[in-house]
């Protein structure tokens, strides 16, 4: 197994790692919409999206990997009825569709609206 770590996502704010390669594969962590320039989070689902996008991006890329190569993700929002503008945003990024599980869930960390996690080959 190898980390995955970059500056270019937010750091992990607990006890776990950006991500994991392991036999091909990349495992990432949930990617909250925190800017890791600022520190800051963007108001607004769509602009959330594309935070937590962007940061999974890097990651995979970090493992010399990218969103052609995610095989699935696992979404989490903090309200269903924001489905539909998540999905918007989401298929900008996720172009090969790859497989997906989506949840509202009760609270997000950081008051967030959305979280996304994929495994993707490496």
């Amino acid at each position: 197994m190898k980390v995955v770590a970059t500056d270019k996502a937010p750091g992990a704010i607990g006890p776990y790692s950006q991500g994991f390669i392991s036999n091909g594969f990349v495992y990432t962590s949930g990617q909250i919409p925190v800017d890791p320039a600022t520190g800051d989070v963007p108001e607004g689902i769509e602009a959330q999206t594309a935070q937590s996008c962007k940061n999974v991006g890097a990651i995979l890329e970090a493992a010399g990997s990218g969103f052609d190569k995610v095989i699935k993700t696992t979404c989490f929002l903090a309200d269903i009825a924001d489905f539909s503008a998540f999905n918007g945003v989401y298929a900008e990024y996720f172009t090969s569709k790859p497989a997906r599980s989506c949840f509202a869930v009760k609270d997000l960390p950081k008051g967030v609206l959305c979280e996304i996690e994929v495994i993707a080959e490496a």
